[in-house]
């Protein structure tokens, strides 16, 4: 049924020009009327981008649901969109997690309300723009243009220090960005196509792989981000909106992580087999030194960006461990770098559920209170216990319990890594006590307790939508954590005809 529909096309453009319509209606008009609209529209979006899902062949690892049109013929660029298993479960968690984020802002946000809702739709379209191109210019527009609403929101919406978070969020994202669009350019001159999958065939040499993979490491390390290019990012969410800081963790840095998987291992093969050290020793520093960091947060919203960055260093850990493995004489076939790139897959779903929870959950609090500082708060169960109950799941999930979604990416890349080395497979483990430490810690100080002062004596429990927002997660995170076969079974394919290019193509 859905083979036959533009269903790509209708993703991507569906929310931009349902945004566009929200935006148009301003706000003299029906206030309501215009939240309506946008959260219609989310909704569309979601429902077309599960034609994607339900469609899917997941018995092959060729692109589905192609779209390609002449654009620039003059440099032959192309209208060229095309899924796999890499990319379809992330264009689901993007337009999954918008209707979360309409809802979120459906009451609290007072400023400017059309233009709020359609920032976050006309970025949602260009974000599966990113998951969905397969023509590299393509894709650099899609990149680079969703850092406008992200910076629109941040800049307009944010907290008291915005200017300085969102020209040191620009500043970085942008930067890194150009020395992927000057490797794109040279790849086009030495292959005469842009399309990315004309890209992955091309015999590059060991210098040029070298030079080509510190372009796109610029691009993607800062997106992730990882140790030490993260430091624009717990400054973007503290001084971000709840639905922005939202967005940021749940789908934005995931673009790393794809950049990773798109570009830098089937392109640059050999580079990546050369360098993997690098990353690798980013990752567990981002998993053990930043983890150490968070600890001694005091604001909510800075521990949990801390928190991100480091269980982000496990999909970069999942993504470049695969050589070590292979090198690894025990390991006869690829089993085991099929487990760690899948572990970062699902861990990056994960994360953009539960980091998405905890910022939803930050968001109601301050939405009362107006802070964020844990030493403010104390004895929350007693007057919000449903939230609170929500609160400690996440916590826990977080935290990498059994049963959720936080244990099974984390696990299947400890397994993967201890293949590899054991001593990769001991740091990355110490994430499971320091987030249980910063983030039950957390939960001590705010939700625990006697009541700490009026302000917490007279806070209100959530309402019916903040309910749903929370209630939809929690069963996400727990269907994702008992029962991963559905996202595994979709990526599975893909991966392994990744890893059967990578080996292959090594010089």
């Amino acid at each position: 049924m859905f083979a036959e529909w533009p269903l790509l096309s209708l993703t991507v453009w569906t929310p931009i020009l349902g945004g566009i319509a929200v935006l148009l209606t301003g706000d003299k008009g029906d206030a309501n009327g215009m939240r309506r609209l946008a959260l219609v529209v989310s909704v569309v979006t979601f429902i077309l981008s599960l034609g994607l899902y339900t469609g899917f062949d997941t018995s092959t690892s060729d692109m589905q649901f192609v779209e390609k049109y002449e654009w620039i013929s003059v440099f032959n660029i192309f209208y060229h969109m095309g899924v796999d298993g890499i990319s379809m479960p992330l264009i689901i968690l993007t337009t999954f997690t918008t209707i979360l984020v309409i809802l979120a802002g459906w009451e609290v946000i007072k400023k400017k309300p059309s233009q709020y809702m359609a920032a976050f739709l006309i970025m949602e379209g260009l974000m599966v723009g990113v998951f969905s191109a397969l023509d590299s210019i393509f894709f650099y527009v899609f990149w680079e243009g969703m850092l406008v609403p992200m910076f629109i929101l941040i800049g307009v919406w944010g907290g008291e220090r915005r200017v300085y978070a969102t020209i040191k969020f620009f500043i970085y994202t942008f930067i890194g960005s150009v020395f992927m669009l000057v490797a794109l350019i040279y790849m086009y001159y030495q292959g005469g196509s842009f399309s990315i999958l004309d890209m992955h065939q091309l015999k590059l040499s060991m210098d040029e792989q070298i030079l080509i993979f510190f372009a796109f490491l610029m691009a993607f390390a800062v997106k992730v981000p990882m140790w030490p290019v993260h430091t624009w990012l717990p400054d973007a969410h503290v001084e971000a909106p709840t639905g922005g800081s939202v967005i940021l963790a749940a789908i934005m840095l995931k673009i790393g992580g794809y950049g990773f998987l798109r570009f830098s291992l089937p392109i640059t093969p050999d580079a990546s087999h050369a360098l993997d050290w690098l990353i690798i020793f980013m990752s567990l520093v981002a998993v053990v030194y930043i983890g150490f960091v968070a600890l001694v947060q005091k604001d909510m919203k800075k521990l949990v960006a801390y928190s991100s960055i480091a269980h982000m260093g496990f999909v970069t850990l999942g993504i470049f461990v695969i050589f070590q493995i292979w090198e690894n004489p025990a390991n006869t076939d690829q089993t085991g770098a099929v487990l760690a790139i899948e572990g970062a897959m699902i861990q990056m779903i994960s994360h953009g559920f539960i980091s998405g929870a905890l910022f939803l959950m930050i968001g109601v609090l301050y939405d009362r209170m107006h802070t964020r500082n844990i030493t403010d708060y104390g004895g929350v169960v007693n007057t919000m216990p449903i939230f609170a109950a929500f609160a400690v799941f996440f916590a826990m999930a977080n935290a990498g319990l059994p049963g959720t979604s936080g244990f099974v990416g984390e696990f299947m890349v400890i397994i993967a890594s201890f293949k590899a080395n054991f001593w990769y497979a001991f740091l990355g483990a110490t994430t499971l006590i320091l987030g249980a430490a910063y983030t039950l810690w957390m939960v001590k100080r705010v939700f625990y307790g006697e009541i700490a002062n009026e302000n917490v004596r007279a806070l209100k429990d959530i309402n019916a939508r903040e309910f749903f927002i929370m209630a939809t997660l929690a069963v996400a995170v727990l269907a994702l954590g008992l029962w991963p076969a559905p996202v595994v079974d979709v990526m599975h394919a893909t991966i392994e005809n990744l890893l059967q290019h990578v080996a292959q193509s090594k010089l």
